[in-house]
């Protein structure tokens, strides 16, 4: 008996104590590691969806929709070609716009590019010239992680794909171009603890429903095709 009581004073006790205090810390941590885990990720997400505003803004700029079709997002940025206005000298400079004057009205139909000429040659003009530029020499020029293979697919879900929407819908009698990008933070956040996960889940419908009046969905969307938001995200 006596042999019995120190086993269960001097082992079991303190290993019982330790794994207590472990439980404990480990209850404190995992949230930590989560929201630690879910910041790193949604970085990582929100510039996908930049980059996917960024090209369905220049699509639209051309054709005057957007599209739902990754496809022909990629498509655009790899085989197309954009509209690029330059703008050539100041119009804050007093001299080069009365110059530019005078050469319009001796010759009214002078053309962007014989101006161009001209000011190389050291004419001290103001004026503006459109030039089509590849899309891909255009647009994340300066952005050396930008993948376009990945651009469909929610980061870290191992293949789940972004839901896109176009739609142009009418508003005060306008027909407006809409699109929506939008990944759950179910696809996002896979393989985290899934308790938590669902909690975020509730806790982000319960935000969204006093917000917009609506639960809507958990998870990061840029634009709306329910209604025009500038294209902003909702994490903006």
């Amino acid at each position: 008996m006596k042999i019995f009581k120190k086993v269960l004073i001097y082992l079991i006790f303190p290993l019982a104590i330790i794994g207590l205090a472990y439980l404990i810390v480990e209850s404190v941590m995992e949230p930590v590691r989560f929201n630690n885990e879910k910041a790193a990720r949604e970085a990582v997400a929100i510039q996908r969806l930049k980059d996917i505003r960024t090209l369905q803004n220049a699509y639209k700029a051309e054709y005057g929709k957007f599209t739902a079709s990754f496809d022909t997002l990629k498509s655009f940025f790899t085989d197309s070609s954009m509209k690029v206005v330059m703008q050539i000298g100041s119009n804050d400079d007093s001299i080069a716009v009365v110059n530019t004057e005078r050469l319009k009205k001796r010759n009214p139909r002078i053309k962007p590019e014989q101006m161009l000429e001209l000011y190389r040659k050291g004419e001290h003009l103001v004026f503006r010239i459109e030039n089509e530029i590849p899309v891909r020499d255009t647009l994340f020029n300066d952005r050396k992680d930008f993948d376009l293979d990945s651009l469909a697919f929610v980061p870290f879900s191992h293949g789940d794909s972004i839901l896109m929407q176009a739609v142009v819908k009418t508003v005060s009698g306008v027909k407006v171009p809409l699109f929506e990008a939008s990944m759950t933070y179910k696809s996002l956040l896979k393989g985290l603890d899934n308790q938590l996960r669902i909690n975020l889940d509730a806790q982000e419908k319960e935000r969204n429903e006093k917000k917009y009046g609506t639960a809507d969905f958990s998870g990061l969307k840029v634009g709306s095709v329910t209604a025009p938001n500038n294209n902003a995200g909702n994490w903006e």
